[in-house]
């Protein structure tokens, strides 16, 4: 396995050194350098971008990024017996340079390793703010603690499903999902036929009907969710497209929650029960008080995201 590993990262290496030779790329198993080196150009390092992701670091004759393949927006592709990462390093122009924008593909290419499977946990959002923000949702196994092995579920199992944002050098933030529908596309068109899973500011509205719920959480940042595998697009290729939020921790209201339903005692507010009372809109319409803008940057951010494919099929 390490001589596989080595021998993709040799023949990615020399694809991206016939891209440009100011541009040298370090290819491993889950992640990679990039180091763009100052040739004849008179390019500002600091204006370079890989995907979403500043560089790591950067001097006046280099800028180096050491990224996971998880970050940065990487895009997968699977393509017979080769597994491959691409991404684009961009250089913006300033008005104090005189070089021009411009951008060069980055291409990780490996052998298909015989016993791989899908990689479901992956980044789906990443901004720019306060600090650097980015969302994750991803299948997860029966425990919250690694990534899934399968994508198919038996109708009335669980499907865990684990959203969170990073926070690094950001203030801290509580990661909530706003809303959540099934659909058999990857794209939601105004006449897709949907299955509600979380709708009105945060109700997990599919635990009134079955055993679904919102796990207690371990991080503010994180949001664990154990949905049962439901009917809708049985057989069929299912996709997850949810609304994910990073709020700021104090300013939980009516439309800023998570809340599930508790057969015999009704709607409760995952993070303090005690305040369940903001869950009373569950039935009805959640609407805020505050007349603030809800999606002030100052207090949180929003990104959708799409989690799938998986298939849910009739109990063995």
């Amino acid at each position: 396995m390490a001589f596989f590993w080595q021998r993709a990262a040799v023949w990615s290496l020399a694809v991206a050194m016939l891209v440009n030779a100011d541009m040298k790329l370090d290819c491993r198993p889950d992640a990679v350098t990039v180091v763009w080196t100052k040739g004849k150009s008179q390019a500002d390092t600091s204006l370079f971008r890989l995907g979403s992701c500043f560089p790591t670091s950067f001097s006046a004759t280099e800028a180096v990024f050491r990224v996971d393949f998880n970050d940065c927006s990487f895009r997968r592709l699977v393509t017979g017996d080769y597994l491959m990462y691409t991404n684009d390093l961009t250089y913006g122009s300033s008005s104090d340079t005189q070089s021009l924008a411009f951008t060069h593909p980055v291409v990780c290419a490996f052998e298909r390793p015989k016993d791989w499977y899908p990689m479901i946990y992956d980044p789906v959002f990443s901004t720019h703010g306060v600090g650097h923000l980015v969302f994750h949702i991803g299948l997860m196994n029966d425990d919250f603690s690694g990534p899934a092995e399968s994508t198919t579920f038996a109708l009335g199992s669980f499907i865990p499903i684990m959203a969170s944002v990073s926070q690094e050098t950001h203030q801290p933030l509580l990661l909530l999902l706003e809303e959540c529908v099934a659909a058999t596309t990857r794209e939601l068109q105004p006449d897709s036929p949907v299955y509600p899973i979380i709708a009105n500011k945060g109700c997990l509205v599919d635990s009134r009907m079955s055993g679904s719920k919102f796990e207690p959480r371990q991080k503010s940042s994180e949001l664990h969710l154990s949905l049962q595998a439901f009917r809708f697009g049985l057989g069929e290729e299912v996709f997850i497209h949810c609304k994910l939020v990073a709020w700021d921790t104090n300013g939980l209201d009516s439309t800023k929650k998570a809340c599930h339903y508790v057969k015999d005692h009704g709607w409760e507010l995952l993070d303090n029960y005690a305040y369940s009372t903001l869950c009373d809109c569950c039935d009805s319409d959640c609407k805020s008080r505050r007349t603030r803008s809800i999606q002030s940057v100052s207090h949180g951010v929003a990104q959708k995201a799409v989690l799938g494919p998986l298939t849910i099929t009739e109990t063995p």
